[in-house]
């Protein structure tokens, strides 16, 4: 009898602690968090205990999924237990996962746990339209469960496209507008309904992520924050304090939920500012949200990956949409950590959006740039360069040759080159390129063979234009960018 009473005592005891002990700060189930230089990372963690704890140790460990404790983190002795609260740092998690954190009360077998987390890599996902993907939503990128997404509502779930769902984010600046013009999110059979007939939707980021993973065998967080038809002034980091009602704002607060310390930052934006009246401000915008970023996410050395805008279809050919590509490709060479990559010669699923195909090309480039980069470790991508970046034009006779940097293997195209265009010194177009072609002898260089005499402040554009056809390459698909004024040599 005195047995039963003391075992029935123990497990009265357990059920106590079990309904109250509690983790109450840490690792969301299902999250990412960001590893450091050494591919680990700290984990604060903070709960509740119930009063017959107080002054014992909490101990805590992580576990495998299947149950079995990493080395050198199975029960580790924490806070003392005081006014009914504990706290404490687990520190080298490695990275991988999906790992559990278990908690007890020393000399307890009552647990609570967090389940289901990963130690990686966290991506910023910003922009407009094309970083939030309008593609198809046909022939997608297959999820992968070591990919999370910290959707728009500000839940960790596996990254599945569509990625983005503007209607019912968490933060108002996101929300379409009301009869009444007053931001409204969508829930209910409103949100069932919108979702249920979305066809399009499919981005470069999910692509990229399972590259990435591919690559580095490391877990892989994105955290997508972009919205359709911005321009730099919607996104400036004057309208922080404005928080969700400001995309800034809003991405700033959602870096801070998702852990605050990130890998990098992808953007796609651009599109919005090819017009005359914000065209002239374009790069010091650029160059103030960069360093904001860097600023504000105590990151000063953020390593910061954006898109060159590409093409649109459209009758109207202003001169400011290649300014902003000409902005874009000049950035790449005065910011340290910056890259960018090209999609001018990419195909569109509309009128001004990247097809769900070529955004996993597009994908490509950035995790080539990336892995080369940010991965030395990874001996095959060292030799990898930056794709054909134009370094000079020079007049030959009647050929002007264009010489080309970073060109991994050969210049290569597929059908007849195009895109190459001269122009005078105001700008007006020269029809007088009768041929281009690649130089055969070193696979460097595009050689354009003119008709005619070229007047002084000639120069050559590539890619000039909204809507040009543009197909030049190098072995690894990275593409050359738009450019243009290029001055040409005599």
């Amino acid at each position: 009898m005195w047995l039963r009473a003391v075992a029935l005592l123990s497990l009265l005891t357990a059920s106590l602690l079990a309904q109250d002990l509690k983790i109450n700060l840490g690792p969301a189930a299902g999250s990412v968090i960001q590893r450091d230089s050494e591919g680990r990372a700290d984990l604060k963690i903070a709960g509740s205990a119930p009063r017959t704890s107080a002054n014992k140790f909490v101990e805590a460990r992580v576990v495998n999924d299947k149950g079995e404790p990493l080395a050198s983190l199975d029960w580790k002795a924490l806070e003392r237990v005081k006014n009914n609260a504990w706290s404490g740092t687990l520190k080298g998690v490695p990275q991988g996962g999906p790992y559990a954190i278990e908690v007890r009360v020393a000399g307890s077998t009552a647990l609570d746990s967090v389940k289901d987390f990963f130690v990686g890599d966290l991506w910023l996902l910003a922009g407009q339209s094309n970083m939030d993907g309008v593609g198809d939503l046909v022939d997608v990128e297959q999820p992968d469960p070591r990919v999370r997404s910290f959707d728009q509502t500000d839940r960790w779930v596996v990254a599945t496209e569509p990625l983005t769902l503007l209607v019912a984010a968490a933060d108002r600046v996101h929300w379409r507008k009301d009869k009444d013009g007053n931001p409204k999110k969508l829930e209910g059979q409103e949100l069932e309904a919108y979702i249920s007939t979305r066809k399009k939707g499919a981005g470069l980021g999910l692509p990229f992520a399972k590259l990435m993973l591919q690559r580095t065998g490391v877990p892989v967080g994105l955290i997508p924050c972009s919205h359709g038809g911005t321009s730099m002034d919607q996104w400036s980091p004057a309208l922080k304090d404005k928080q969700g009602d400001s995309l800034y704002g809003a991405t700033y607060r959602r870096f801070l939920a998702a852990g605050a310390r990130i890998r990098g930052v992808l953007w796609y934006q651009g599109e919005s500012d090819a017009n005359p009246k914000v065209i002239a401000a374009f790069p010091e915008k650029f160059e103030k949200l960069i360093a904001a970023f860097r600023q504000d996410f105590l990151q000063p050395d953020l390593p910061f990956y954006y898109v060159q805008i590409g093409r649109h279809v459209s009758y109207t050919d202003q001169a400011e949409w290649n300014m902003v590509q000409e902005a874009q490709r000049k950035l790449e060479s005065r910011i340290p950590k910056v890259g960018m990559v090209p999609a001018v010669d990419l195909g569109l699923d509309d009128g001004i959006h990247i097809s769900t195909q070529d955004h996993k090309r597009l994908a490509l480039r950035l995790a080539n740039l990336i892995t080369h980069d940010m991965h030395p470790e990874l001996e095959k991508f060292r030799p990898y360069k930056r794709g054909p970046r134009p370094a000079n034009a020079k007049l030959e006779g009647t050929v002007v040759r264009i010489l080309f940097a970073e060109v991994n293997g050969k210049l290569v195209t597929q059908g007849r080159l195009g895109g190459f265009s001269i122009h005078a010194a105001d700008g007006k177009p020269i029809p007088t390129i009768f041929r281009a072609q690649i130089d055969p002898r070193d696979g460097n260089s595009v050689l354009l063979s003119i008709g005619g005499t070229l007047p002084a402040g000639a120069t050559v554009h590539y890619a000039a234009g909204r809507d040009p056809y543009a197909n030049l390459n190098d072995e690894l698909d990275m593409g050359a960018p738009a450019f243009g004024p290029l001055p040409i040599e005599r």
